[in-house]
């Protein structure tokens, strides 16, 4: 498969979204979900020009990426799965981005990878929209008490994030998800995967998180 085309597609429909939208696709970050695929698979999509990719375990980045970097110059890594406090530093060392930040545990655990490694990663504060905690994420109304514990932290907060129920309509979560960004005065908004990122756009996201659009359906 030519990793241009479904690029290009991707690319296609966000300024379709933007259009309707009366966005700029300027605003928009695409987060390339390269969790479980192998570098030969990730290789082509670099040469097309993609630049930043998402991972969903620590433990998987660290084995791939430290070659790709090597290889490639420009990259941006950003952490969208669940992350342990355990592994907070290695997150800290590792990526650029971290969109699951979701308790006051692992606000405590990336503060002080920060302070010790002198590096300080933005992160997303992922909201359980759909009240499932099994997903993960910080319930609605503790979002302010976990923004101020961050910011405590000194943890640079790009934006919220937000993974919406499965098999029903993700719009009045994505809604759901600006309107909080917006009453905390927050610019970032990660929300929006292959199925769903064109009402993602036009409900605010600043950041996609694509997989299977990109690189096809996992075996």
């Amino acid at each position: 498969m030519n990793a241009a085309l479904p690029l290009e597609e991707v690319h296609r429909r966000i300024a379709h979204a933007c259009k309707i939208a009366r966005r700029e696709p300027e605003e928009i970050t695409l987060v390339a979900v390269s969790k479980t695929r192998p570098a030969q698979a990730i290789v082509p999509l670099i040469e097309a020009g993609q630049t930043v990719f998402g991972e969903n375990r620590v433990q998987e980045a660290d084995a791939k990426w430290p070659e790709l970097r090597e290889r490639f110059s420009g990259l941006a890594l950003h952490l969208v799965g669940q992350l342990q406090s355990n592994k907070a530093e290695d997150a800290a060392r590792l990526f650029d981005c971290i969109h699951s930040l979701d308790r006051p545990s692992l606000v405590a655990a990336l503060g002080k990878a920060f302070d010790k490694l002198g590096r300080r990663v933005p992160c997303f504060v992922q909201v359980d929209v759909g009240e499932e905690p099994q997903k993960g994420g910080c319930p609605v109304a503790e979002v302010p008490a976990l923004l101020q514990a961050a910011r405590h932290a000194v943890i640079p907060v790009a934006g919220l994030m937000a993974v919406p129920p499965a098999g029903i309509e993700p719009a009045p979560f994505f809604a759901l998800l600006d309107k909080i960004a917006a009453d905390n005065g927050l610019a970032g908004r990660s929300m929006g995967m292959s199925g769903d990122y064109e009402t993602a756009i036009m409900l605010g996201a600043t950041h996609v998180r694509i997989g299977t659009a990109l690189f096809g359906a996992r075996a």
